[in-house]
């Protein structure tokens, strides 16, 4: 996994556990909290599989029978 989508992934789980206190606390500040998870887990999985398909290139087409 590239280090920019550990990140990421990071970030998005850092999201969610603040968007669960902020709505346990009864602030409606946690939609904001959820909005940014949303983005971070974007990235999370563009990121993979840019890298998934970076290496593909690299190595070059597989043929299966």
């Amino acid at each position: 996994m590239p280090r920019i989508a550990l990140f990421a992934l990071v970030v998005c789980v850092l999201a969610v556990a603040a968007a669960v206190v902020s709505f346990v606390q009864g602030s409606f500040l946690g939609i904001v909290w959820v909005l940014i998870a949303g983005v971070t887990s974007n990235m999370t999985w563009f990121y993979v599989r840019k890298a998934k398909a970076e290496k593909a290139q690299r190595t070059g087409p597989t043929t299966t029978v």
